[in-house]
């Protein structure tokens, strides 16, 4: 079979390989004709080295993927041939809170990813994806969709009249957006661009802010709730326009991963730092039902082919996109 590998750090590194097609099935195992994979900003810090500088090589990247499953195991009770499915990012988190242990079965580093034509899976690290949704749009969810979905619910238990700030238009702040703006929040959303920002008006974002010509973007804001996507170099923006006893959700580091906190003024105004990756089996579960209520449609940017998986990361890399960039296999 046909796989994207990074063999050395650096763009450059990412190669299409011929791997052996996986062997055997053991009695919990289900074979995976994996269709489409979507990029996020971990893959292209994972493909640079600058993720984990350690992961051993070579590796398949990206987290996110859906497909078919083609063969089960003896013992698989939850899947048969036909199924169209989606792999768990974090293939060991099922429900509850995360512990380090569970982070260790993260696929696209430590483990192997969704960029190759077949894959094996334990039954448990598999999802049904609801039935309306293309192999593109379905490839979109296991990171993106998850963040977004734990972000506004589970960690900030968002509700209707709410408000929320998003940062971008990447995935998640695209998938927050449908979320929150389905439960009846209002939405503030940050970009460089005047035609993203109309774009995501078209969407149901309440205010619009271009923060390259309001670079102050905090002022006048007092919001209940941030998704914090650019990291070090906008939190200090973020701690003074989220409101008094709200919350700020870590999720990214787009402008930098350190950098100075004003820690006086998160304990006098009450406020909450949350850090969010992804979510669990149970968050998936939860989510997919709202996606086949509501008939949500995934926002894709773009869609490669396998042998152009450099040219997806360098777009990615770029930062023209709004959405999910997506390689269809």
């Amino acid at each position: 079979m046909q796989a994207v590998q990074i063999q050395s750090f650096g763009l450059d590194g990412l190669k299409l390989v011929t791997r052996p097609d996986p062997g055997p099935l053991a009695p919990s195992q289900v074979l995976v004709q994996i269709k489409a994979a979507s990029l996020n900003y971990r893959d292209l810090m994972m493909a640079k080295g600058e993720y984990n500088p350690r992961q051993p090589l070579p590796l398949v990247p990206c987290s996110d993927g859906a497909g078919e499953v083609l063969a089960v195991g003896s013992e698989v009770m939850q899947f048969k041939p036909g199924d169209r499915v989606a792999g768990l990012v974090v293939q060991d988190w099922m429900c509850g809170s995360a512990s380090k242990d569970h982070f260790r079965s993260t696929m696209g580093g430590p483990l192997d990813g969704m960029l190759c034509e077949q894959r094996v899976f334990h039954e448990s690290g598999l999802i049904k994806i609801p039935d309306y949704l293309s192999d593109e749009e379905a490839a979109t969810l296991p990171c993106a969709a998850i963040t977004a979905w734990r972000a506004l619910f589970v960690e900030a238990h968002l509700k209707a009249g709410d408000s929320v700030l998003l940062q971008g238009t990447g995935g998640v702040s695209l998938f927050a957006l449908q979320f929150a703006k389905l439960a009846g929040a209002r939405v503030v959303i940050i970009s460089s661009s005047d035609e993203k920002l109309a774009r995501a008006k078209k969407m149901g974002a309440d205010q619009l802010i271009n923060y390259k010509k309001t670079p102050e973007w905090s002022a006048g804001l007092q919001v209940d709730l941030i998704l914090e996507l650019g990291g070090a170099g906008t939190l200090p923006q973020s701690l003074k326009a989220v409101r008094h006893a709200g919350q700020i959700n870590l999720i990214g580091r787009l402008s930098g991963g350190h950098g100075d906190i004003d820690l006086v003024s998160i304990f006098m105004r009450h406020l909450r730092l949350q850090g969010v990756f992804v979510g669990n089996k149970a968050d998936f579960q939860a989510m997919n039902h709202a996606f086949e209520l509501h008939r949500i449609q995934p926002v894709i940017d773009r869609v490669f082919k396998l042998e152009q998986a450099r040219e997806a990361f360098s777009y990615l890399e770029s930062a023209q996109h709004m959405g999910k960039i997506v390689i269809k296999l």
